[in-house]
C-alpha cells in the first residue's frame, strides 16, 4: 500500500474520531445523546414520529422515534418488507446524578452538591478534575409542564482530594465512600441558592416556575487524539457512545446520506433496517426507556402493522431477522495482560470484537458469530474475538435482554478500550470508522435467518 494511501486512510479515521468527539462533548447527558441523534437523522431526511400520534408510513421511507428524550428508534422501510435487521447500543454512561435539594453547607464555608452513583464507576479518576452538570428541568408553563435541556457548559465544580498528609495510606488501596469522599465543591457560601439560579437562568423561567429535574455530573476534560502516531483517542463516555455512534452513522451511510455504490444504493432490499440507542443499560436497562422495555418490540409492530401487515407476519420478520448488540468491548491492558483470555486477546485499532460467554453474558453463538464475520469480510474490516478471562467474570450487556421480548439470531460486539467506566477513557483512532463500515454493509446486505439455514445476500 502506497504512503499516499495510508495517509489519507488516516486523515479517514481522525476526521471520523473528530467527528465523535464532537458529537460526544454535545452530548453530556443521555437526553443531549437523543435530541443530538434526532438532529442527525433529520438532516439526513428522516421524519419524526410520535409514540403518542398516529403513524401514517410508506414503503422507502426514513423514520424515527423517542421515548423519554432518553431513547431513540430509527429505522428505514424497503419496498418489500420481509425481516428485521437490528443494531442496538445504549445512551448512558456511568456518572452521578444530583439529588432534590442538593446543596449542602459545610465548614461554614463551602456549598457541596449532594449526589448519588449511576451505574458502576471507577471513582478516583472523578477527583481533582472540573466538572459540570447537564440534563433536562420540567418547568411550569401556562400550557402545562414542559421538559426543557440544560447544560451549563462550564467548569462549575469538583471534587477535592484529602492530601496525602491526612490520608497517608491513600496509595495503598481506599475504599471511597460516595456519601462522604465524593460530595462536589460548589463553591464559598456566598454560592447558596446558585444552582436553583443557574437551572432558572438556563431555562428562561424563574425559580418558582422548577418543578423538578434530572441532572448529572459529567467530565469537562476534553476528548483528544493522542499517541505517538495519534493512533488513540480519549474521552468520557466512550462507552457507549462510541459504539451508539457508529451504529447511527451507519444506518445513516446506508439510507444514502453518503455516496455508495449505485447498484446497493438503489436495491430495493427486504429487511427493515432498525437502529436502537437505549437508556440505563448500566444500571440494569429495567426501565420504560431500557432494552428491558417494550419500547423496540412496540415500534417493531407498529411499523409491521402500520404498512397493513399481520400478527403472523409480525412473527415472520422478527423470527428471520438478525440483531447486532454493540457495547464497547475490553482491550488487552499493557500493565495487567494477565486479567486477559490466553488466546482472544482483543487490541485497539485492529476492529470490532464478537463477544462470547458460556453462561450466556453474551448473546452471540456460531451462527451469529458466522455471520457478523461475514459481514466484516464484504466491509474490508477487520474483526477480533473476546472471551473473559475464565477467572475475571466479566459485565453483560442488553443483547440478551433485548432478545427477551424480540427474540431472534444476536451477535454482542463491541470496540475495544482501556479504563472502561472511568470518565476519561482510551480507544483506537481507527476503530469507529470501522464499526461505521460494517453497520453500514450490514444495513445494505440481506441477513435472512432460517433455522439451520441463514441468508446472506
Amino acid at each position: 500500500m502506497n504512503s499516499g494511501k495510508v495517509g489519507g486512510m488516516q486523515q479517514d479515521f481522525e476526521k471520523t474520531s473528530g467527528d465523535l468527539l464532537k458529537f460526544i462533548e454535545a452530548s453530556p447527558s443521555v437526553f443531549h445523546v437523543v435530541r443530538n441523534f434526532g438532529d442527525m437523522l433529520t438532516k439526513a431526511g428522516f421524519s419524526r414520529l410520535e409514540e403518542c400520534g398516529r403513524w401514517e408510513i410508506l414503503p422507502g421511507g426514513k423514520y424515527f422515534v423517542t421515548r423519554n428524550q432518553s431513547a431513540i428508534i430509527a429505522f428505514t422501510l424497503p419496498e418489500r418488507p420481509d425481516h428485521f435487521q437490528i443494531a442496538a447500543a445504549h445512551s448512558d454512561s456511568p456518572t452521578f446524578r444530583l439529588k432534590d435539594s442538593p446543596e449542602v453547607g459545610k465548614a461554614g464555608h463551602y456549598v457541596e452538591l449532594n449526589a448519588e452513583l449511576y451505574g458502576g464507576a471507577i471513582l478516583s479518576p472523578w477527583l481533582d478534575r472540573p466538572l459540570s452538570i447537564a440534563g433536562r428541568v420540567i418547568v411550569d408553563t401556562d400550557e402545562g409542564l414542559e421538559s426543557r435541556l440544560v447544560n451549563f457548559d462550564r467548569d462549575l465544580c469538583m471534587i477535592p482530594n484529602l492530601a496525602i498528609h491526612m490520608n497517608r495510606k491513600v496509595n495503598d488501596g481506599y475504599a471511597f465512600s460516595v456519601q462522604n469522599d465524593m460530595m462536589v465543591l460548589f463553591g464559598d457560601e456566598t454560592s447558596e441558592g446558585a444552582l436553583a439560579r443557574l437551572e432558572a437562568e438556563a431555562v428562561g423561567v424563574d425559580e418558582d416556575k422548577i418543578e423538578a429535574a434530572d441532572l448529572f455530573l459529567y467530565n469537562r476534560v476534553p476528548g483528544r487524539i493522542w499517541g505517538a502516531n495519534r493512533e488513540y483517542i480519549a474521552s468520557g463516555r466512550l462507552d457507549d457512545l462510541q459504539s451508539a455512534f457508529g451504529c447511527m452513522q451507519g444506518l445513516i451511510r446506508a439510507a444514502g446520506n453518503v455516496s455508495v455504490p449505485s447498484a446497493a444504493k438503489n436495491r430495493p432490499g427486504s429487511a427493515v433496517n432498525v437502529c436502537a440507542i437505549f437508556d440505563n443499560e448500566e444500571v440494569g436497562s429495567r426501565t420504560k426507556q431500557g432494552a428491558d422495555s417494550t419500547f423496540l418490540e412496540d415500534v417493531l409492530r407498529r411499523i409491521v402493522f402500520a404498512l397493513g401487515l399481520t400478527e403472523e407476519d409480525y412473527r415472520r420478520m422478527t423470527g428471520t431477522g438478525f440483531m447486532v448488540s454493540a457495547d464497547n468491548a475490553h482491550a488487552v491492558h499493557p500493565l495487567h495482560p494477565d486479567k486477559a483470555d490466553l488466546v482472544n486477546r482483543p487490541v485497539m485499532n485492529a476492529g470490532p470484537v464478537v463477544k462470547f460467554s458460556a453462561n450466556q453474558k453474551y448473546t452471540t453463538d456460531a451462527v451469529a458469530a458466522a455471520i457478523f464475520r461475514r459481514i466484516c469480510r464484504k466491509a474490508d474490516v477487520p474483526c477480533q474475538t473476546f472471551y473473559n478471562n475464565s477467572d475475571v467474570p466479566g459485565g453483560s450487556t442488553l443483547g440478551n435482554i433485548s432478545t427477551s421480548h424480540v427474540s431472534m439470531n444476536t451477535v454482542d460486539i463491541g470496540l475495544p478500550q482501556l479504563a472502561m467506566h472511568s470518565p476519561y477513557e482510551t480507544a483506537g483512532v481507527k476503530d469507529t470508522e470501522y464499526l461505521i463500515r460494517v453497520m453500514r454493509e450490514f444495513f445494505l446486505t440481506d441477513v435472512y435467518c432460517r433455522e439451520g439455514e441463514y441468508r446472506i445476500g
